[in-house]
């Protein structure tokens, strides 16, 4: 869950720092993955300054060029040369000053002292694209009012930067799936651990209907898997961009802005938690919402454009003629709001969190209202949204409220009673919290004492907090404000665990994986993770470096290992002199580093410092030994390629999730990043350079591949072992000869050929690579086979032909490749 630091003081006021909220939310359970900054304007207007242009005279050697001089406010006129036609004296403008960056999309260039047409110039007028406030280029910004030289344009431009605090909820705590749901957890802890700070949300009181007709109107004829359903019809609308400030909220968490509809129905998502769709009033047939079931196998078009077929258990909102929605989940193609719509009917409900996640599941499903009704919203907060939404869709898009509000709601959920023991609490938490602080955190949790008992307190727990039923819930609650850190341990602790976690997961499968490398002729090496500097001179970068002991005890041994390298190459010297060098090596250990843009504190002295577990394997000489039926053969690079394919096959990882690419690093003369698809770094192999090999005494080539550990430990344990029966249909083999540039590797074929087909293609194999006599200069020839499958059906030629004319048509556009 992303939070905007600027949106949560919407409803809390603090003067906490994003680093400081960060850790507060931390402490209370709302664990804080990063905190990152978030500029409304790339770059932040840095360098940027209003001046005021103090002469413009026409330029010699040009009949569009002005030079003039600009007071920046720092006691000295500038000159610049500009090229707008718009410049004149006793203008206020934007000046980019010597040393700015501006950006243009992904590109940026810096502006420099310059000489145009043999006149020095020393900063830029700015336009608005240039600098990211507009789009015209027509001309220079002038500014129409007084402002003083030298004035940050940040500041004129009231520009604020925000920050991305990314939360990571635990599965029960869906309350806190919102800007306001964290807002509450921390006025919770304000309230405890310094000034209190009171909640407040956007008032509704003032909501009314503006006609009396014109309402859609609603049936439910489900109300166990819907128990309240809520809605409003707005009329007169008008579709269009929102207002900058709920722009620069959205982008702030990474939701892309929409229209002014779309958006505030996610700000109330993502502001208050609960989801809201909104239809297009005139598309609803009869003028009639009914959520009800529909018969087994109802074809139905989901918002992505896919046809689905529905289960007679699946709860869907319809009109009078047809399925519109799928409650709780996805939205239908038809129904949506679009630049065209003038009149919205709002949905504010309260789904059964059982039917929607067993509908989701059904459908492979899965979106931020889902996620959310899965595991239980506020059956209470469903009205006070839909007022809001309604209220703020007025005010950005026009329109009237027709008729009353609809709020079908036949049994209200009332809070949960719960009865806390003082003694039973402080026996849990291991620590006597005083009754005042107890009850002084339960109030702060919203949580309502009705009775006040001898030794204990009866408490109703608000309908947002499903987690919250039993007295271990409030129990943990409690402590979790009133701080873990704050119960001291004792010396003894009395405990019997028996769940397995990471480590015993990542222990788990490093067995695994050493029987395996073990049983295909790997030998296990332990190397001392203490080692000498001097491995790293010209290996470090500026902002990591090797972790230096305070008190070391040689030269040799002078620094924490960065990497599983020069250990191995050690235990290679070491055999290769004692003649025995045909080596297959890999070692499980953990590497260090030193954060050099992380100061020490007091407070944190091992901030800068960390620590990760990886695997390296290492392979030289001859892979296998030759006898009178065969010749011996070299190891070479593809074998490291098929050991550490083995090893992600072991763990279930499968080869779709991978990327390999092409990468320089500076221990190897030929890399391959591994990668996940979406980026993640697992590791890298290639051919180490002779040079670095010379200085440990090692003239054979050493092919060498380290991965992280931990990395794929995360990505083995999400991995669950399902049956699969065994194809009923042959695979259809079909071999290209491709003519290709000597450039253009097996990697990039491999990706353009699965990216042109992802559900029938199986598999991508080299077999055969030619250079020399009969091809052009600059080319070679690779031949690959490709394997396709359908598993439920023999493919037909027709299939095949389509099949191979896009892979072939995509290889001729992205590579330049031609048929042999």
């Amino acid at each position: 869950m992303n939070i905007s630091y600027n949106w949560l003081k919407e409803y809390i006021d603090f003067s906490l720092t994003p680093d400081e909220t960060a850790e507060a939310l931390t402490s209370i359970g709302l664990e804080v993955g990063t905190v990152e900054e978030v500029e409304s304007i790339k770059g932040g207007l840095k360098g940027i300054v209003i001046g005021k242009v103090l002469t413009c005279e026409e330029h010699p050697n040009s009949d569009h060029l002005h030079i003039t001089t600009v007071d920046l406010g720092n006691g000295e006129p500038t000159q610049i040369v500009c090229g707008a036609p718009n410049v004149a004296a006793g203008q206020t403008v934007v000046v980019a000053t010597v040393g700015t960056t501006l950006y243009d999309g992904d590109n940026e260039f810096q502006i420099k002292k310059s000489k145009i047409r043999g006149v020095e110039s020393f900063g830029m007028i700015c336009a608005e694209d240039e600098i990211g406030v507009g789009t015209s280029h027509d001309g220079i910004i002038v500014i129409d009012k007084e402002v003083a030289p030298g004035t940050p344009a940040a500041d004129f431009y009231n520009l604020k930067s925000d920050y991305m605090i990314e939360v990571d909820l635990t599965p029960n705590r869906v309350d806190a799936a919102s800007h306001y749901g964290v807002a509450r957890d921390l006025a919770a802890w304000l309230s405890c651990h310094a000034a209190s700070s009171p909640l407040h949300r956007p008032d509704v009181d003032s909501f009314k209907s503006d006609k009396a007709d014109g309402a859609i109107t609603v049936e439910v004829e489900d109300s166990t898997a819907c128990p309240r359903y809520s809605g409003v019809t707005i009329r007169g609308i008008k579709v269009g961009e929102s207002p900058e400030w709920l722009r620069n909220y959205l982008n702030a968490i990474g939701q892309r802005p929409i229209n002014n509809v779309v958006d505030v129905t996610n700000y109330i998502l993502l502001g208050m938690g609960q989801p809201l769709h909104s239809f297009d009033a005139d598309k609803i047939g009869g003028g009639k919402v009914i959520v009800k079931h529909c018969p087994e196998n109802t074809p139905f078009t989901t918002l992505d454009g896919v046809e689905r077929k529905l289960d007679s258990r699946d709860l869907m909102i319809c009109d009078a003629e047809k399925p519109m929605c799928i409650a709780g989940v996805f939205g239908g193609l038809d129904s949506g709001v679009t630049e065209e719509t003038t009149s919205v009917f709002l949905e504010s409900a309260y789904f059964n969190p059982t039917s929607v996640r067993k509908t989701a599941r059904r459908h492979g499903l899965n979106t931020d209202a889902s996620f959310r009704y899965e595991r239980g919203t506020d059956p209470n907060a469903t009205l006070y949204c839909l007022k809001l939404a309604a209220k703020m869709i007025k005010e950005l898009a026009g329109g009237e409220i027709c008729g009353d509000v609809i709020d079908l709601y036949p049994e209200p959920i009332a809070p949960f009673p719960v009865t806390l023991s003082y003694d039973y609490l402080n026996n849990l938490v291991g620590k006597n919290i005083p009754k005042d602080v107890v009850d002084s955190i339960v109030e702060s949790l919203e949580m309502e004492i009705v009775a006040r008992n001898e030794g204990s307190i009866d408490l109703l727990v608000p309908t947002y907090r499903v987690d919250v039923k039993r007295p271990c819930d409030v129990v943990e609650d409690v402590l979790r404000i009133y701080g873990y850190n704050n119960v001291e341990m004792t010396s003894t602790v009395h405990s019997s665990l028996s769940y397995k976690g990471f480590t015993d997961r990542s222990n788990e499968l490093r067995e695994m994986i050493s029987n395996q490398l073990s049983a295909t002729g790997f030998n296990e090496i332990l190397n001392n993770s203490l080692t000498a500097e001097s491995y790293y001179e010209g290996l470090t970068d500026d902002k990591h470096s090797p972790v230096k002991l305070l008190n070391p005890l040689s030269n040799d041994l002078n620094v924490m290992r960065m990497t599983l390298l020069f250990g191995g190459l050690e235990s290679i010297c070491h055999n290769i002199n004692r003649r025995d060098s045909d080596l297959m090596l890999y070692e499980f250990g953990n590497v260090y580093s030193r954060d050099l843009t992380t100061e020490i504190t007091a407070e944190n002295p091992i901030a800068p410092f960390s620590e990760s577990e990886h695997l390296a394997l290492w392979l030289t000489g001859n892979i296998r030994t030759g006898n009178w039926a065969r010749k011996e053969e070299k190891a070479t690079f593809y074998d490291m390629k098929a050991i550490v394919g083995n090893i992600f096959e072991k763990l279930g990882i499968s080869n779709r999730e991978i990327a390999l690419s092409v990468a320089v690093d500076p221990i190897y003369s030929g890399c391959v990043a591994i990668s996940t698809r979406s980026g993640k770094a697992l590791g890298t192999m290639g051919i180490l350079k002779k040079s670095l090999l010379k200085k440990n005494d090692i003239k054979q080539e050493v092919i060498y591949a380290e991965l992280d550990w931990r990395a794929l430990v995360n990505l083995s344990i999400k991995k669950k072992v399902l049956y699969a029966p065994l194809p009923k249909t042959q695979p259809v083999k079909r071999d290209l000869a491709l003519l290709i540039d000597d450039g253009i590797s097996f990697a990039q074929i491999e990706k353009a050929v699965k990216d042109s087909e992802r559900k029938l293609l199986k598999n991508v194999e080299l077999f055969d690579v030619y250079t020399g006599e009969g091809l052009e200069a600059g080319k070679k020839s690779y031949a690959i086979s490709l394997t396709l499958q359908d598993e439920e059906k023999t493919l037909q030629d027709k299939q095949i032909e389509a099949v191979m004319s896009k892979i072939i048509a995509n290889l001729q556009k992205q590579l330049g490749a031609s048929l042999r």
